[in-house]
């Protein structure tokens, strides 16, 4: 992820909350639907999650990392719940361990049931199931081919079992989720919006009597989301899935929603952050196309696209930005723009096709919702 709210300009989006709830206490952002901020050990130190009131019960939406850290905060916030009423399902809008790391402590402690999309469920149990398998061969050649050096091919393997342990056992039973189906939660009902890109089945919910959009990390207010490309699928254009869910996500969504994102703050403005996802998506790739006038491994793109400097003794980092680096030279590659070559080594070099130029900004594609 890249921060990248323009600087030094006015902000088109406005924040009514002065500052995200304090540790262990939850805050209320519309009638029955309450903010819980979760920290987590990383950069980005937090994820937010939704406790939503439903009828005997409460719906929570997305859960935390299965650490000590979060369970702690748990506790607090149980000791601070609003009422009696027990969890009585868990809606996780993403395959990432901060969002459905929990799912199972919770469906094993509070008898409640996972709801999900298909996709993301099984490729979260799919990263838990091969955590503790040695290193593949593909996976090795993979990051070996994008230009990774011995240290962090060999430190790759423990970075994997290191974040698969964030997760608790996954139920072996779940509801699947599905793009357009309503949700009745509470009084109210809730569409699934299923966006692309950042996972394979992202899940937002749009709640039009309550105008509250939770947008999972499919729409953040001041950094970008992370689109990677994997090993399981080398070829992947995730970046085009991503573009078109831009689309999808500003003709489905009406622009006076109160945004609840995972990360950073609630905000107003969702046409303007589409729009400047967009954009930024836009200049990362032309800023790719200036790089590659001289040919280049995917980590010798990294400047161009990362603000921040990526050190190969960073496995999580390093591993996100090459997926991402990769899906910009994927979609470039796609369309014929650049070219790429294997050397002796087994390493991909990418260059700009001899007849390709500056090209326009990609225009919002066509989607039909």
């Amino acid at each position: 992820m890249s921060a990248n709210e323009p600087a030094g300009q006015p902000s088109p989006l406005r924040y009514p909350f002065p500052a995200p709830p304090a540790r262990g206490r939850l805050l209320e952002v519309g009638p029955g639907v309450f903010w819980i901020r979760m920290p987590l050990p990383y950069a980005l130190d937090h994820i937010n999650l939704w406790a939503l009131a439903d009828g005997p019960g409460w719906t929570l939406v997305d859960t935390g990392l299965h650490v000590p850290l979060t369970l702690e905060v748990w506790a607090e916030l149980f000791a601070h719940w609003p009422d009696a009423r027990p969890i009585t399902r868990v809606i996780a809008t993403h395959m990432h361990a901060d969002h459905v790391g929990l799912a199972g402590w919770f469906a094993e402690h509070h008898g409640c049931r996972l709801w999900m999309s298909r996709l993301d469920y099984l490729n979260s149990r799919l990263t838990v199931a091969e955590a503790g398998d040695p290193p593949s061969a593909v996976a090795r050649a993979f990051y070996r081919r994008c230009g990774w050096g011995d240290e962090a091919l060999d430190a790759y393997p423990r970075g994997r079992s290191r974040y698969a342990s964030q997760f608790y056992r996954l139920p072996e039973s779940y509801r699947r989720l599905q793009d357009g189906e309503e949700l009745a939660i509470g009084a109210q009902r809730w569409r699934v919006i299923v966006g692309t890109g950042h996972s394979p089945e992202h899940v937002c919910l749009y709640c039009a009597e309550l105008a509250l959009f939770i947008s999972g990390d499919q729409v953040l207010p001041r950094i970008t989301s992370n689109v990677s490309t994997y090993a399981s699928e080398p070829e992947a254009d995730p970046l085009a899935d991503w573009y078109a869910s831009l689309a999808k996500l500003r003709l489905a969504v009406p622009d006076e929603v109160l945004v609840l994102p995972s990360h950073n703050v609630c905000f107003y403005g969702l046409h303007a952050r589409l729009e400047q996802l967009r954009d930024s998506a836009d200049e990362a790739l032309a800023s790719l196309r200036r790089r590659l006038r001289q040919p280049a491994r995917v980590i010798d793109t990294f400047a161009a696209l990362f603000a921040r400097p990526i050190p190969e003794s960073d496995p999580s980092l390093l591993r996100m930005a090459t997926g991402e680096a990769l899906s910009h030279l994927n979609w470039l590659l796609r369309r014929g723009e650049i070219h790429c070559h294997l050397d002796e080594h087994g390493i991909a070099w990418y260059r700009l096709a001899p007849e390709a130029g500056e090209r326009p900004a990609a225009a919002f594609p066509d989607v039909t919702v």
